[in-house]
């Protein structure tokens, strides 16, 4: 007998979920032997893709963020970003701003916040319910992380039209207009500047609030650019990233139908479920961001030299068959290392409890509410925005 739990679905047998990589690979190595790629910026990397390279890179400290964020610097972005931003800070500077918040993103802060998150999805269903021609992005998806990461950060809700169509853009970060992407980098950052500046208002319960009341408690003092990175990183990414990760979740569930009934079989099964799926779904088109070696480095394939540019791809590592048996299988029972999508070390994923909170919770939602939902389109139709840091359908039409 077939069932649910037994089907075997490929990462091959849903349309689009894989994105096609930036950067090109070429046959030349590295002296000690590395497989190298080029980056879009022009530069040829190490490219390190085994899980347990790509992990020790990642947790090595003495990689260096800030030295590829100049001009003419290697990158996959098509300009450079202000250097106090999370991404781009080394030691000592990233761990002293990260700590000011590391509580607020903790899984246990997140929980505090579920019964928010649980009203949020039930406006959002009705709003489903009611449309005319349901699409579950535009009247539930695209919606959670907006208004959850507004309510985390004290955002007032007027706000939003003005800075949310140009973070979006953003997180495309389209080459062919690097003029016009500058300008919306800069709406949304200066947006940012004048919230922790005090010549926009915050709501007072929020983290902003109380990182302005403990500015001044801060070794040294907090600058509105230290601020600036730290609340920028969150109005970005706790709304884009986790949109498009839990957009396409829940797309791979209804595109593959048997993975979707196993779900509303076992509602238990939703956390292991939810780590699966984002071990194959990286953000946008590239997995991490280079690095520059300020020590030399030992990896399996090859020695990198202190100043050698390297790209752990963190996409590949979590489909090394050393690791993961059948790597290309969705399998919501699998055991093993927990995956890299998120990061490690010091350069972790702030918002990851908040996001994996937030998929949960809609899946585990939409399972018990809709459990004959199913896309009302062929998946292979379905327009997707297709960039640097944000990939994602951006329709998802349903029955039920």
């Amino acid at each position: 007998m077939t069932t649910a739990a037994n089907v075997r679905v490929s990462i091959g047998d849903i349309p689009g979920l894989d994105p096609s990589p930036l950067y090109t690979v070429i046959p030349q190595r590295t002296p000690s032997g590395i497989p190298q790629v080029v980056l879009p910026s022009g530069h040829t990397a190490a490219h390190l893709t085994r899980f347990k390279d790509v992990k020790a890179v990642l947790m090595d400290s003495s990689f260096s963020r800030s030295v590829t964020n100049t001009p003419d610097g290697p990158s996959f972005l098509p300009t450079i970003t202000p250097p106090e931003l999370l991404i781009n800070l080394d030691l000592p500077h990233h761990p002293r701003l990260r700590a000011l918040v590391t509580s607020d993103y903790s899984a246990n802060a997140m929980g505090a916040l579920l019964p928010a998150l649980q009203d949020l999805v039930t406006a959002r269903f009705a709003a489903l319910r009611a449309a005319d021609r349901p699409d579950l992005f535009a009247d539930v998806l695209d919606e959670i992380p907006l208004r959850f990461n507004c309510l985390l950060l004290g955002i007032p809700d007027e706000d939003v039209p003005y800075f949310r169509p140009s973070a979006r853009i953003v997180q495309i970060a389209a080459r062919d207009d690097v003029d016009g992407l500058v300008e919306h980098f800069f709406l949304v950052y200066n947006y940012v500047l004048d919230l922790v500046g005090g010549k926009r208002p915050v709501r007072p319960e929020g983290l902003i609030a109380r990182l302005l009341a403990a500015r001044d408690r801060s070794d040294p003092p907090l600058t509105d650019a230290d601020l600036a990175g730290l609340v920028l990183a969150s109005v970005l990414g706790g709304d884009q990233n986790s949109l498009s990760v839990m957009t396409k979740s829940v797309y791979a569930l209804l595109a593959a139908p048997p993975l979707w009934q196993r779900l509303v079989a076992d509602p238990d099964v939703a956390p292991k479920l939810v780590e699966e799926l984002i071990r194959f779904i990286p953000l946008g088109r590239m997995s991490a961001f280079p690095r520059v070696a300020t020590r030399p480095f030992h990896s399996s394939e090859g020695d990198l030299a202190e100043g050698d540019l390297v790209y752990p791809n963190a996409f590949l590592a979590n489909r090394d068959p050393e690791v993961y048996h059948e790597p290309l299988v969705i399998d919501p029972d699998r055991s093993g290392p927990r995956h890299l999508q998120f990061g490690y070390g010091m350069h972790h994923c702030l918002g990851a409890a908040m996001s994996r909170l937030q998929i949960e919770t809609v899946l585990t939602r939409l399972a018990a509410e809709f459990p004959a939902l199913a896309l009302d389109a062929d998946p292979a139709t379905l327009p997707w925005d297709d960039g640097v840091l944000l990939r994602r359908p951006t329709a998802l039409p349903v029955r039920w």
